[in-house]
């Protein structure tokens, strides 16, 4: 049975955009919703051009209450019945009763090789240790920051001229690879983790 994916997001959603252009043809699953804390992300945009429902819950209005905001999400998203949640640029942390509803159906991209650099700034931290590889983590999501098993790994020689803006855009290309080829073997059910270097 074709799973169905939902798909969180804050800005310009280009993971989004790889996952979706990914779930064709033979695929397991396809995008049922892509949903936003903003209404003016791009990537909302992007997925009503495209024909795919979109719904937006703005955190402002329920700063200081995490439980009342994330009642509003799962008001929203529920009629559209995800089989999966994939974080993709999503910049609210969720709290563990949120994610413990989800727990084992929700996946999440982050920008390090975990569980190295959790948080923010990535790039910037492995430059400043020195580090020779960099990349990023699909992993599944918990009430613990870039936590939860890893699901796959992709990473890249850090070069010596290396900026922070220079060491994202490239790390940024293997998102679009990992991250859909993680959630194809994700819907089948295949936990076992993915690695690949460039």
């Amino acid at each position: 049975m074709t799973k169905r994916v939902a798909i969180f997001l804050s800005g310009g959603g280009s993971n989004m955009r790889a996952l979706v252009e990914d779930m064709t043809g033979d695929h397991p699953a396809r995008p049922c919703l892509v949903f936003s804390n903003q209404a003016d992300a791009g990537g909302i945009a992007w997925a009503k051009e495209r024909g795919i429902p979109t719904e937006v819950v703005d955190h402002r209005p329920y700063k200081g209450d995490r439980a009342a905001f994330e009642a509003a999400i799962t008001e929203k998203i529920t009629p559209y019945k995800p089989d999966i949640i994939c974080l993709a640029g999503f910049m609210r942390k969720l709290t563990g009763a949120f994610t413990d509803q989800w727990a084992g159906r929700m996946i999440n991209i982050h920008p390090s090789l975990l569980p190295k650099y959790r948080g923010l700034h990535t790039h910037a931290r492995t430059l400043e240790a020195g580090d020779t590889r960099h990349g990023c983590t699909v992993h599944e999501v918990t009430a613990e920051l870039d936590d939860g098993p890893i699901l796959g790994q992709a990473s890249l020689e850090v070069h010596q001229d290396d900026t922070p803006e220079t060491l994202a855009a490239r790390v940024l290309k293997l998102e679009h690879q990992l991250y859909p080829a993680c959630l194809r073997r994700f819907a089948e059910g295949n936990r076992e983790p993915l690695c690949i270097k460039a």
